[in-house]
């Protein structure tokens, strides 16, 4: 262990610009040296220095396409130190000072967490898995069940066994817990292709320059039918 290296990496996250800017990545999408220079509120030669920074530490990549550089976060790891961070900055917090408007509650109703869902639906898609028995979690691990297959299935989702490649490092499936449910959600590759998946039929879609999900029509139908009228309602408030 680096002491060093984790000095300099706690040092990156403790400058307000670089947190700035690494929030707004944690939607999993890739953005422009000058979209993370308005993230962070800061001129564009001082983005740049920032993001070298981050570069070089391993906090983000840097991707060309064709004329123009994207910037994403390294990996799901460096979601989940982010993740944690907030977890614990919600808690410093005097509950005075706290004011939920109409953006802090779409984001708890649903948001991106890197590639994966949270809020009050990713809770309750967790929770519909957990009770069809089709994974659990165990500490820090997540477990799939060998009734995974056919609850699956009702989602749209291939079955486990044909997902998960013995050479992927990546879990298949752990909990993360979520900063404003105080509970986990499914993160690991189930997680990303829950979230895909909801996002390619039209059940979420983006909101412009947030992490919120916006609940479709057709998403609240079928949300409604899989996780059943209770849970659906706790997802949008009602009980």
């Amino acid at each position: 262990m680096n002491t060093n290296q984790i000095a300099r990496i706690a040092s990156l996250l403790g400058e307000p610009a670089r947190t700035a800017m690494l929030v707004q990545l944690m939607d999993g999408r890739l953005l422009t040296a000058t979209e993370l220079a308005r993230a962070g509120n800061v001129s564009a030669p001082t983005a740049s220095s920032h993001l070298a920074q981050m570069v070089d530490a391993g906090l983000m990549c840097v991707e060309q396409r064709g004329r123009h550089r994207y910037h994403r976060l390294a990996s799901a790891d460096v979601a989940k130190v982010l993740e944690g961070i907030m977890q614990i900055a919600t808690h410093q917090l005097p509950r005075t000072t706290v004011v939920v408007g109409p953006r802090d509650d779409a984001l708890r109703t649903a948001r991106m967490c890197y590639d994966h869902l949270a809020g009050r639906l990713g809770l309750a898609i967790a929770e519909r898995l957990l009770a069809d028995q089709a994974i659990q979690f165990d500490g820090e691990a997540g477990l799939v069940t060998d009734r995974a297959a056919e609850v699956l299935q009702r989602w749209g989702l291939p079955d486990p066994t044909d997902a998960q490649p013995p050479h992927r490092s990546r879990p298949y499936c752990r909990p993360c817990l979520d900063w404003s449910e105080r509970k986990s959600h499914i993160a690991g590759r189930l997680g990303a292709m829950i979230c895909a998946h909801c996002l390619d039929q039209g059940w979420l879609t983006r909101t412009a320059g947030s992490r919120a999900l916006a609940i479709s029509p057709v998403g609240a139908k079928n949300f409604r039918e899989l996780l059943g009228l209770q849970a659906w309602e706790r997802v949008v408030g009602r009980c």
